[in-house]
């Protein structure tokens, strides 16, 4: 039985070519990437101690490991921060006193004047688990006709695994589904754990649960979508955070001239309102 944090770093090791790190080849392997034995002696640990936390039968590494871990893997700061995170949960850190509580599914009255503001633009309101709590028309009309919000409760990570529209929806599927499934981690109460961990799981199948066991911390480019209409959209995304809520604010803007003008033929079609959805 592994742990986050062991399937964190056998991951991120296989990804890793020797030669980026100035090792030399040491020719055919069963497995890809970096040699255990190899990251041990970067990170001046044992090849045993390692494999314990590999293998999640530690599951309480020390600062300084941790710490040696993320330099011998060079991690960067995104990539780090996410170490230390799987570090706390794995070794129970996060208790049932300090785990965050489910993800809310309301929004507070200043949301909604926010995106008011933002009208006709395209913006939506997420909680962790991907739940579409609010969203601008511009939103709506640059979704129309995808099924992303065709549910009571539209959830976009239970869309991009569930909906094989989605698959055309977002021409980069491969990236955002790598971003649903890490985002899950990022607020893991007991609820929100079960719900991606059985209820999810059991209908997206194994794709999800390996992407979810890879942690792979994502880029986060520019999104690209395949409209039904037949345009062609490239979207940058700017985030504002909710912390106290646990929610996040998405705003697209279009990337290039063409994109910009397929939005003002598809806000022209849209007859849509701002949507709060409880």
């Amino acid at each position: 039985m592994g742990s986050p944090l062991g399937d964190f770093i056998r991951t991120t090791r296989d990804s890793i070519q020797p030669q980026s790190l100035g090792l030399p080849d040491h020719g055919r392997r069963r497995s890809p990437g970096l040699r255990r034995s190899d990251l041990a002696a970067r990170a001046g640990i044992s090849v045993e101690y390692l494999t314990r936390i590999e293998q999640g039968r530690d599951r309480n590494p020390s600062v300084a490991v941790v710490n040696a871990l993320a330099d011998a893997l060079s991690l960067n700061s995104s990539e780090r921060d996410h170490l230390r995170y799987l570090t706390k949960i794995t070794g129970g850190e996060c208790s049932a006193h300090t785990r965050p509580a489910p993800p809310r599914r309301e929004v507070r009255p200043s949301i909604p004047e926010t995106l008011r503001l933002l009208e006709p633009g395209i913006a939506v309101v997420t909680n962790r688990l991907g739940d579409v709590l609010a969203h601008t028309s511009g939103y709506e009309a640059v979704t129309r006709g995808t099924g992303l919000l065709d549910a009571d409760a539209p959830n976009l990570t239970r869309y991009v695994f569930t909906d094989p529209r989605a698959r055309t929806f977002f021409t980069d599927w491969d990236d955002v589904a790598d971003e649903q499934a890490f985002d899950l981690w990022l607020g893991p109460s007991v609820e929100n754990s079960e719900w991606f961990t059985t209820e999810l799981a059991r209908v997206a199948g194994p794709d999800f649960t390996r992407r979810l066991n890879r942690h792979v911390v994502p880029r986060r480019g520019a999104l690209h979508l395949s409209h039904p209409s037949g345009h062609g959209l490239r979207l940058l995304r700017e985030t504002l955070e909710l912390p106290s809520d646990a929610q996040q604010l998405i705003v697209l803007l279009p990337a290039d001239d063409s994109t910009a003008q397929a939005l003002d033929h598809l806000r022209r079609g849209s007859h849509g309102r701002l949507r709060v959805i409880s």
